[in-house]
């Protein structure tokens, strides 16, 4: 078996040329074997051969000649037509199938042109110039359907190389900062040489809190990388009971609204989401003393899936940053935090976790200042489809 696979050929071009001849063989012959078969029956149906004979000429002086004397000539010429006719045909036939391997060739070729054009480009794009396309020119065909597909496919990669690349450049930053301060706060507590007890006690504390912001970058880039990464299990679970014992305490007024919602997906993961939107509604909102708020609904939506809703007051942001809040490291700003600084991780994580469940989730600003952030995740168990009812049948004597 693979010795014949070894016999035939691998290039495309000479496979669509031995199928384009093949073809016009098949064909050739098929039609050569009809015409036969219709000449071979015309001449049995339809010839009628009389002879007359010469006069003076004995055997056939004015008589008819021998009818089994004609009928056995007509036959000898209409076996050497019919073979002649069945040479030349299989002549006829061989010369066009060489033929058609030559021309086969050629289209298979020009077939194949924008093809092998598409290859040379494929192989000529990298990692390093991912900005290149096919752009293949032409009529909406396969071809250009193929090339249209692989240039978009290209323009996720590219996103996906610059993102990376961005959030490397912005995780190295937000990494070497703490260490810049804990080097900085232990070079200048060394070089005291009389620095006392308490100074020393308080340069430790910086340093110790320093490891800890750390500490939960680390920990929240983790599980921006595990969110990404997809799910590993999926069970039931009650997003209401999560809300419930996560709502904020403190800093604010909460306004809450708790309706069933069971979801199907990971709980710890999930968790975290509900954390770092609450935990985001209440850092950025309005400084003390202003009469912040904050709004939490959960419960399904119109198309039946489980969700949730944060609602906060805070300072009025541009609508077309809303978007932008959902990128690693993305701030807007010290009016937008208010003095107490994030990881910028918060939002990203939220996003990576819908995507993984297979959810959605969108942030509008609010015109008075505040941010509202909807989330909608797949239910615990399909939505059974809508049956209507059907009309009870009339009773018997009323009138429809």
């Amino acid at each position: 078996m693979r010795d014949f696979a070894r016999l035939f050929p691998r290039s495309i071009r000479w496979r669509l040329t031995l199928l384009y001849s093949a073809l016009f063989v098949v064909a050739g012959a098929l039609l050569l074997g009809f015409v036969y078969v219709l000449a071979a029956h015309s001449a049995t149906s339809s010839r009628t051969i009389t002879s007359v004979g010469e006069p003076g000429v004995p055997g056939t002086g004015g008589a008819p000649a021998a009818p089994a004397t004609v009928s056995a000539v007509a036959e000898i010429l209409r076996r050497d037509q019919l073979h002649d006719l069945l040479v030349e045909a299989a002549v006829a036939l061989a010369v066009m199938a060489l033929a058609s391997l030559a021309l086969g060739r050629l289209m298979a070729g020009r077939v194949l042109s924008p093809l092998r054009t598409m290859t040379a480009t494929a192989r000529r794009i990298s990692a390093d110039n991912l900005h290149e396309r096919l752009a293949v020119p032409g009529p909406e065909d396969e071809l250009k359907a193929v090339a249209d597909t692989f240039d978009a496919v290209l323009a996720r990669l590219e996103g996906a190389f610059e993102a990376q690349k961005q959030f490397v450049a912005n995780a190295s930053h937000e990494l070497r900062t703490p260490l810049t301060l804990q080097q900085a706060v232990v070079d200048v507590t060394l070089a005291d040489p009389d620095a006392s007890a308490q100074t020393l006690r308080a340069a430790l504390q910086r340093v110790r809190a320093a490891g800890q912001e750390q500490e939960r970058l680390i920990d929240a880039l983790l599980t921006l990388a595990r969110s990404q990464r997809g799910l590993e299990r999926r069970e039931s679970v009650d997003l209401t009971a999560i809300v419930r014992e996560r709502l904020p305490d403190s800093g604010c007024r909460v306004l809450s609204r708790l309706e069933p919602a069971p979801v199907l997906g990971d709980p710890q993961l999930i968790e975290r989401l509900v954390v770092n939107l609450t935990e985001n509604a209440v850092r950025h909102n309005l400084p003390a003393g202003q009469e912040g708020w904050v709004s939490v609904w959960t419960g399904l939506d119109v198309t039946g899936r489980p969700g949730l809703r944060i609602e906060n007051s805070g300072p009025v942001i541009p609508p077309d940053q809303a978007a932008g809040l959902f990128q690693p490291f993305r701030r807007l700003g010290p009016d937008r935090v208010a003095g107490r600084h994030g990881l910028g991780l918060g939002m990203s994580i939220v996003a990576a976790v819908a995507a993984a469940h297979g959810g959605r989730v969108l942030a509008r600003t609010r015109p008075a200042g505040g941010l509202i952030v909807e989330v909608a995740l797949p239910p615990a168990q399909p939505p059974a489809p809508f049956v209507p009812p059907r009309s009870p049948a009339p009773a018997a004597g009323v009138p429809e």
